[in-house]
């Protein structure tokens, strides 16, 4: 017996469907399955034994499996259609409707809360919010919220809350889903030494800030001079010939690095790269108006600054402001992410 699912929108007239029933003393089982019965199709009780539910298809279906199946275990039992007239008017029995889901609600939120308490303070320590187990008990939410509003016939008012929490829940549960698909992507990429070119400019810089913010937090840089350099282990080149990461067709450095670690999900990588590609290929491609500005700060950090290390640390600097005002939704960087990059030579 599925519940039933009609909502009730016309506020001038409501016509009901009243439950009178009465059940022998054995099975002494058979109460309580009636009474279960009658929760799940979101009846409210108004005197003993008389149940309310507002009339729908559904409900009178529901309603008429249940009268047989009380019958069938020599109880008695009576539907009608019925009108308030005296005694009790439609607005009380909808407050009684919204008062059983309120109830309900406010039940699923208690659950809620205290399995997030758990997932921060747990005996082994903090769940990660993409773990499985939060996964099993974000689901087992969702079932029992589509239950209730099932049955919600008068939309009751601590439904909301409780709807936004399950939003912002599942938000972050995919948000960190995502960090942790990430860290295991990345993750051949820790601790390595990223080498480029001598003199680095735009595209180096931006490409520098990149890798360690997103790809390798540990990463050590060493600025070498092409002509003599050759490749050790555990070495990865950027920006320069026959490098892991370097210019392929129309893409500079940065955004071939964005796209091959699957970073363009983040819309503030995604508005960096195109003004990075716009100062260092000078294409017009994407028309960036802010660019100009940001080429203006970059060739200061590069007249100013002579040694590729303070290049870097002032343009990790900029580069990071950039992020964040372009990505104000992302979450924020690890505290030693913002320090100054740290070099290998």
């Amino acid at each position: 017996m599925t519940p039933a699912t009609a909502k009730i929108d016309d506020a001038e007239q409501y016509r009901w469907l009243v439950v009178f029933h009465q059940l022998p003393p054995k099975p002494a089982y058979m109460r309580v399955k009636v009474w279960r019965r009658l929760q799940a199709l979101g009846a409210v009780i108004v005197k003993n034994s008389v149940y309310v539910l507002p009339q729908s298809e559904a409900a009178r279906e529901s309603l008429l499996q249940l009268l047989h199946e009380i019958r069938n275990q020599n109880g008695e039992a009576a539907i009608c259609e019925a009108e308030f007239i005296a005694g009790a008017s439609d607005a009380d029995i909808i407050k009684l409707f919204q008062n059983a889901r309120d109830e309900d609600y406010e039940a699923l939120a208690k659950e809620i809360d205290e399995a997030a308490r758990s997932w921060t303070s747990g005996a082994n320590g903090p769940l990660p919010v993409w773990s499985p187990e939060v996964r099993t008990q974000l689901t087992k939410f969702h079932k029992r919220w589509n239950e209730i509003q099932a049955i919600d016939y008068f939309s009751a008012p601590a439904g909301r809350a409780v709807e936004t929490t399950l939003q912002n829940l599942e938000a972050s549960w995919k948000v960190g889903e995502r960090r942790s698909d990430e860290q295991a992507r990345l993750s051949n990429f820790s601790g390595r030494t990223w080498v480029t070119r001598k003199g680095i400019g735009v595209d180096r810089i931006a490409s520098a800030w990149l890798i360690r913010r997103f790809i390798d937090q540990h990463a050590k840089f060493k600025f070498i001079d092409a002509k003599t350099y050759v490749q050790q282990p555990a070495e990865l080149r950027f920006d320069m010939n026959e490098a892991e990461f370097t210019h392929i067709g129309d893409m500079c450095t940065f955004e071939v690095l964005v796209q091959q670690t699957k970073l363009d999900s983040y819309p503030g990588l995604r508005a960096l790269a195109e003004i990075i590609h716009e100062l260092d290929l000078k294409d017009g491609k994407y028309n960036r108006p802010e660019a100009t500005g940001i080429g203006l700060l970059l060739e200061g950090i590069v007249a100013q600054n002579a040694a590729d290390p303070e290049r870097l640390a002032r343009g990790t600097e900029l580069f990071e402001n950039l992020y964040r005002q372009f990505d104000r939704q992302t979450l924020a960087a690890p505290a030693d992410s913002r320090n100054e990059i740290a070099v290998g030579q």
